[in-house]
């Protein structure tokens, strides 16, 4: 029973993508130059995506290359979700010349996640990452250091990408989990008063708590072509509601990234217009329907090849690539509602 359960890990896995060991060939690619040591963000070896070179993020579904449209009047800035995941790894911040990392980070959250945005100039800087443990960690002072060092990296580049890059282009925010947890205190610091709030297309937190009324001036988008506003999701199976979640005392913002709005009606999978999973050249539509519950965002399991041994209730590796599709639609619509304005 205990490698029946294995083996469904494994393929759950394989098809969502974000841990899938396909990288490890990519590594003699990378060079390490250097160990703890801070990044050097005019150097675009820091950068998984940046316009100025070729990268994973540049790679187009083949069922969207027909109709795909790159738009250089806008920018988006991207933060990957957590590469440092190795139980055996003692480390609390990953080493930014990490190749094994970088090379898991390319070749995973930024060919499969980061691609979704890639109509735009895409700027995703790489960063001290925190290890999984620290959301789960005793020692609560280390975690809360490795988060900071990480989240003081995420600062330094976007601070960096405006004073070089961004040229006065409006700008999309978009992350999932760590990254998520790095960019909802971004757009505090950045977004939530001043002029750049004006600046912004919208932002996709994805796959992390963001307490609702935590913005004194950003909120949620609550229709699809709305402005100047976030969108957040957290995505788990019908009917499943986390132990952690249920101890939450604020509930979470949610945004239906079927429907894109804050209505808790459900949403058929047939408004799905299509997934991403570990076959990049295939579209899954109607995979998967939405609706907002309590703070979260169920769907009923998920149909696609051999979903009938999926098991997990926990969605959480695929909130971007379930929905794939609809994000790379609603930006188009987001972006032509804030040229119109």
């Amino acid at each position: 029973m205990k490698w029946y359960h294995f083996l469904l890990s494994i393929l759950y896995i394989y098809l969502f993508t974000s841990c899938s060991p396909v990288y490890t060939k990519y590594i003699s690619n990378y060079q390490t130059l250097r160990t703890d040591s801070a990044p050097n963000y005019s150097n675009l070896n820091y950068w998984a995506a940046h316009p100025g070179k070729k990268d994973p993020s540049d790679s187009v579904p083949k069922p969207f290359r027909n109709s795909y449209k790159f738009d250089s009047a806008v920018d988006v800035f991207f933060l990957y979700p957590t590469s440092l995941t190795d139980k055996k790894d003692k480390r609390w911040n990953a080493d930014i010349d990490d190749a094994a990392i970088n090379a898991k980070t390319d070749y995973n959250s930024i060919l499969y996640q980061a691609s979704a945005f890639n109509e735009y100039r895409l700027f995703a800087p790489r960063y001290r990452q925190a290890h999984y443990r620290s959301y789960f960690a005793y020692d609560t002072t280390a975690a809360l250091k490795a988060f900071e060092l990480a989240y003081q990296d995420v600062k330094t580049a976007f601070q960096f990408y405006l004073d070089h890059f961004n040229k006065g282009r409006p700008i999309i925010i978009a992350s999932h989990s760590q990254g998520s947890t790095h960019a909802i205190r971004l757009l505090k610091e950045f977004f939530d008063d001043g002029p750049l709030k004006q600046k912004l297309v919208a932002a996709y937190l994805v796959g992390m708590y963001l307490p609702e009324n935590y913005y004194a001036n950003l909120k949620i988008c609550t229709d699809s072509s709305q402005i100047n506003c976030f969108c957040a999701w957290r995505t788990y199976q019908v009917n499943y509601i986390p132990p952690f979640v249920q101890k939450e005392k604020v509930k979470s913002s949610v945004t239906n990234p079927i429907s894109w709005t804050t209505n808790t009606e459900f949403v058929s999978p047939v408004m799905n217009k299509g997934a991403i999973l570990r076959n990049f050249n295939r579209l899954y539509p109607h995979v998967a329907g939405a609706q907002i519950k309590d703070g979260i965002l169920w769907t009923p399991k998920p149909k696609f090849p051999g979903s009938f041994l999926f098991r997990t209730k926990n969605y959480h590796v695929g909130d971007i690539n379930l929905f794939y599709s609809n994000i790379r639609y609603n930006i188009r619509q987001r972006v032509a509602a804030y040229t119109k304005k």
